[in-house]
């Protein structure tokens, strides 16, 4: 196997000493034109890349930003992750991407690993409901932001967006088209999201003076398309079907859509259906999907520039203060519950 080039194979092939090369890599302007040519002619021919970890541990200070994500598979947290990346790189960083696959068992791993790489700071969306992986995550005094999650009880900033008032949104439009007999199709329980979607739809039904009965729940263990088959698939076998179903995400929704097509179940005349992030393939479904619109790009966007502005402020260059952000979700109507009974 060949050795890596060191810094020391540049400074003897330009005839120049280590800290001439050093200054080459950090410094070129204190560097004559043309020594600093012959120290770059002799990288190039020899190949040399600098040690980026060993920068870190000479500055204490790492260029990569983590962001642990629910489910990569989501074109949701794709979006998150396109905005906190825009913002990294605009401030010369990298973004490391994990998958905590909604384990809290890999989330744990995951938040073990930023700590070992010592990350700049990491963007959460928690998996684990007990709180005990940010507990210990917070001893190792690395800044963090929470995405798609508010943060309660905790001084940590957080973007998020107000998942009550998507529910309300989603669950009123259902109800405004005739609808009294409506499926909430969730995911975990220990989601926040979930809860607070579900809040949401009872305060809708609430306010048009129906019952918390008139929501009728199907839990699902995951967020994904097949989850959404399985709930369309005992949605199928109730004796007393709903009218409509709101999705704690648009690919459950897929999913039950899937799962009506297959049975012949007409959506939106026999079975309407809404769901929430308005992820891409919402509106390129057979049946465009209705869906409650998050701005994840903006929402990664903005969580990377407070954990940013909080690392900057531990140098004292600026000054920071822990926020929660609540973004407002938007519903975007299409075909796929504009059928009134």
């Amino acid at each position: 196997m060949a050795q890596s080039v060191g810094i020391k194979d540049v400074a003897r092939a330009a005839g120049v000493s280590v800290g001439t090369v050093s200054n080459v890599i950090n410094r070129p302007d204190t560097v004559a034109t043309e020594t600093r040519a012959r120290v770059q002619s002799a990288i190039d021919r020899l190949g040399y890349v600098r040690s980026e970890s060993a920068r870190q541990l000479r500055a204490g200070r790492s260029r990569i930003m983590g962001l642990l994500v629910l489910d990569m598979g989501n074109p949701f947290f794709v979006d998150v992750a396109r905005g906190a990346e825009r913002a990294a790189r605009d401030a010369g960083l990298g973004v490391m991407v994990c998958n905590s696959a909604q384990s809290a068992g890999e989330e744990a791993e995951y938040l073990s690993l930023f700590a070992e790489q010592r990350v700049r700071g990491v963007l959460l969306t928690p998996a684990d409901a007990t709180g005990r992986n940010i507990e210990t995550f917070r001893r190792h005094n690395i800044p963090f932001v929470l995405v798609d999650r508010v943060a309660e009880g905790t001084t940590e900033c957080s973007v998020s967006v107000d998942d009550v008032a998507g529910g309300a949104l989603a669950v009123r439009h259902l109800v405004d088209a005739g609808h009294l007999s409506i499926a909430y199709v969730s995911g975990p329980p220990g989601l926040n999201q979930v809860r607070d979607r579900r809040i949401g739809a009872l305060n809708a039904l609430a306010e048009a003076g129906l019952g918390p009965d008139c929501l009728r729940e199907l839990p699902t263990e995951r967020l994904d398309v097949a989850a959404g088959r399985d709930a369309g698939a005992r949605l199928l076998g109730l004796a007393d079907r709903p009218t409509a179903v709101f999705c704690a995400n648009d690919l459950l929704a897929l999913g039950v859509l899937q799962a009506m097509y297959a049975a012949g179940i007409k959506v939106p005349e026999d079975l309407a259906i809404v769901g929430y992030d308005d992820i891409e393939f919402a509106a390129a479904a057979a049946v465009p999907l209705t869906s409650v619109r998050q701005p994840a790009v903006t929402m990664g966007a903005m969580a990377a520039e407070l954990l940013l502005e909080e690392t900057e402020a531990e140098t004292g260059t600026t000054r920071h203060e822990h926020r929660r952000v609540v973004l407002q979700p938007e519903l975007v109507v299409r075909r796929s519950s504009l059928s009134a009974r």
